[in-house]
């Protein structure tokens, strides 16, 4: 009889909701972690009374409501509502492209005027294209959405998150723009949506409690590489690539570097997230974290605020990786990888990294729900 059922590589929210669904069906677990905090990437940094997403802004949202009930009841979610802003050249637009934007894009006041304005920005791209396929990121916008929007709004921050030039991305990236007829600046169409109330660390403490976890131990480097020592299987949530020991080559990835700031003053910005979409700015956003969990005055109950730059860079060594690469080499390669796990018994390949996918956190959940 081995120690545990599963050994889980990694406690992110892959591994800490299989942890918890694992634990409920009557499975010793034992999470491991590398890093010195549990949580991967929703980790929250408590400073000056502030829950900072120290690895990036994490807004969970999902239209099913399976998932939102579950992760209610380990700890209560606010009524946070994402309406991103962007500023270029010091004017602000509302974000995703709504009427609001649409006012402040071209002064039009209803749907009618809105249409008409997109559509004859339309017919320019289309003209161009004469008939053939978008061949880049930028003809697929400006097919969609035309040239004052793609200028200013889409340009910039796309060329800034992918360090490549729009007309050298392609075009799938962007095959979808939405184009919201109505005065509505909320980012997402699901159902329900919010923020942990007190921080992201209760979810994950929640979905841990009673279970053995270990944090500074680097699978790789310990004992539990032999795991079957240990346990029946393996939950793996680290890169896909260095389970293999990268014998396919090394997966690709987009990072992000984070400039935080602590301002003595109660309200930077008035909004969580304020898009910069000029090329000319390094960083294609800044994040003011206090905004995720105090609304209206209360805002003003702590007299400082924390604010974080986010800089979009290529991915070495040691960093944190963020986004996958989609292209062509990067499929190749992962596929081989993909084929090999396939291949390996009682190991659970899980996660964004593992799976070399970039998920929203609603998916992550409900996939776990599911195996269950």
């Amino acid at each position: 009889m081995k120690q545990y059922d599963y050994i889980i590589v990694g406690s992110g929210l892959y591994g800490a909701t299989f942890a918890h669904f694992a634990k409920n069906n009557g499975y010793k677990c034992l999470v491991i972690e590398k890093r010195e905090h549990l949580g991967g990437n929703v980790y929250c940094e408590n400073l000056e009374g502030i829950n900072v997403h120290k690895y990036g802004a994490h807004i969970f949202h999902t239209n099913n409501k399976d998932v939102w009930d579950f992760v209610n009841s380990i700890v209560e979610f606010n009524r946070y509502t994402n309406c991103p802003v962007a500023n270029y050249e010091g004017k602000l637009y509302n974000l995703p492209f709504n009427m609001n934007t649409f006012y402040q894009m071209w002064g039009v006041v209803s749907p009618e005027e809105a249409i008409k304005k997109i559509e004859e920005q339309r017919a320019d791209a289309l003209a161009r294209l004469n008939g053939r396929e978008p061949l880049n990121l930028e003809e697929q916008a400006l097919l969609l959405v035309g040239e004052d929007i793609y200028r200013k709004l889409v340009k910039g921050y796309t060329e800034k998150q992918w360090g490549r030039s729009c007309t050298e991305l392609p075009s799938f990236i962007i095959r979808r723009l939405p184009v919201r007829l109505v005065f509505d600046n909320n980012y997402f169409n699901d159902s329900y949506q919010g923020i942990p109330v007190g921080g992201y660390n209760k979810l994950i403490d929640g979905l841990l409690d009673g279970i053995e976890c270990k944090t500074s131990v680097d699978f790789f480097n310990s004992e539990y590489r032999d795991w079957k020592k240990y346990a029946e299987k393996l939950v793996y949530t680290g890169p896909i690539d260095e389970y293999f020991n990268y014998q396919y080559g090394k997966l690709q990835w987009r990072t992000v570097k984070f400039e935080n700031e602590v301002l003595d003053i109660p309200n930077f910005q008035g909004n969580a997230v304020v898009n910069y979409t000029e090329r000319e700015i390094p960083y294609t956003r800044i994040i003011e974290h206090k905004h995720f969990e105090s609304f209206g005055q209360d805002v003003y109950a702590n007299s400082k605020t924390i604010i974080s730059k986010e800089y979009p860079v290529e991915y070495t060594e040691g960093m944190e990786p963020y986004y996958p690469i989609n292209d062509q080499r990067n499929d190749e390669i992962v596929n081989k990888y993909r084929k090999l796990a396939d291949n390996e018994t009682n190991v659970i390949f899980g996660g964004r990294l593992a799976e070399y996918k970039y998920y929203d956190m609603a998916p992550i959940i409900e996939k776990v729900m599911n195996y269950f």
